[in-house]
């Protein structure tokens, strides 16, 4: 089979990927174990993690061996299914059918591949009317916005709406938490550049603040406080500490960016997670989102998705061949995408 892959990541790891037109399929192809399918790769979509882990000092490259395919979402075609148990879904896939998901983690055998192996959580069927490029969008940052926001969601005092702050608006789980959140119908506020408010605004946001232009903390401390914080960018380290002046007592601050997955990145979390406030920790309860696939929460997903509550946005579609896989891992570096980037795996995607 085609698969991108890599056996170094020094500079880079898409300094180092290539195009391997005779890989091996995945382990355990011939004989899935329960719960497992066998996937036709048809597109996929990048997230940070795809290079942040495997650039993790040795234990990146330790735990996704070598050579490795990189990536972790995924929409393609059932080719084949391990035993059904039962413990996760009724509903048995069937080969040929459409499905998008996530692996759990960075693997030797990623996406970036025409054939991979998905866990039954992570591999549920696309929605009739969503499209596959769609669908490989939502993989994992529909899913974790999901995550962050709805389970979180105590309601606002009252009749009052809850009050949501999304920091970084126009990646792709800014652009689905804006959309869940306002489906669940929460006042949004978030944070992007200048050039991004309009897209922001166009999916639901009530308040845009330009980060370039304005001081955000400033600008959240005029405003009404906040029942819930979502942070996709991790950039601004003082910004849960000040959480406080711009919240209400027991709000969540749910932390999924981070600049960089080192000791100084453990280091900040456990001061977040386990110093206690008397002693100068943190005043609101923090945690580092472990995201989880979860049928029960695709579906939801996969419902707003068809209703047209929630749409993917998709910055930009990139070819398997000709460098496409290189070039979308130099833009989602950059950290200015709008939206999703999108690699075609298949030439024909429907």
């Amino acid at each position: 089979m085609k698969a991108w892959q890599f056996t170094s990541v020094s500079p880079t790891l898409e300094h180092n990927l290539r195009l391997n037109t005779n890989a091996p399929l995945p382990d355990k192809s011939s004989s899935l174990p329960a719960d497992q399918i066998l996937v036709n790769v048809l597109a996929i979509s990048l997230n940070p993690v795809d290079y942040k882990f495997p650039e993790i000092p040795f234990l990146g490259r330790l735990i996704t061996g070598s050579p490795a395919t990189p990536c972790i979402d995924f929409a393609g075609r059932v080719a084949a299914t391990g035993p059904n148990s039962q413990k996760i879904s009724r509903v048995d896939l069937e080969p040929g059918q459409l499905v998008y998901g996530r692996l759990d983690s960075p693997t030797k055998f990623g996406t970036l591949a025409e054939y991979t192996i998905a866990p039954r959580a992570g591999c549920v069927p696309i929605p009739s009317g969503v499209s596959v490029i769609d669908a490989a969008c939502a993989a994992s940052v529909a899913l974790t916005a999901y995550q962050c926001i709805i389970p979180k969601l105590r309601g606002g005092e009252g009749a009052r709406e809850p009050r949501v702050f999304i920091d970084g608006g126009s990646g792709g789980c800014g652009t689905f938490g804006i959309q869940m959140a306002k489906a669940v119908g929460c006042h949004v506020t978030t944070s992007c550049s200048g050039g991004n408010v309009p897209l922001c605004k166009s999916l639901g946001a009530d308040d845009v603040i330009d980060y370039r232009s304005q001081d955000v903390v400033a600008e959240l401390r005029k405003m009404p406080p906040f029942d819930l914080v979502v942070d996709n960018v991790g950039e601004q380290a003082d910004l849960y500490w000040v959480a406080p002046s711009f919240t209400n007592p027991g709000a969540p601050y749910v932390q999924t960016g981070a600049p960089a997955i080192n000791l100084g990145f453990a280091w900040s979390n456990l001061k977040k997670s386990m110093w206690p406030g008397w002693l100068g920790g943190g005043k609101r309860p923090w945690e580092f989102l472990k995201l989880q696939s979860k049928v029960d929460d695709y579906a939801q997903i996969g419902k707003w998705m068809q209703e047209g509550k929630v749409r993917a946005v998709v910055d930009e579609v990139f070819d398997m061949d000709d460098k496409g896989p290189v070039k979308a891992f130099e833009k989602l570096r950059t950290g200015r995408a709008r939206g999703k980037i999108v690699v075609k795996v298949a030439e024909e995607c429907e």
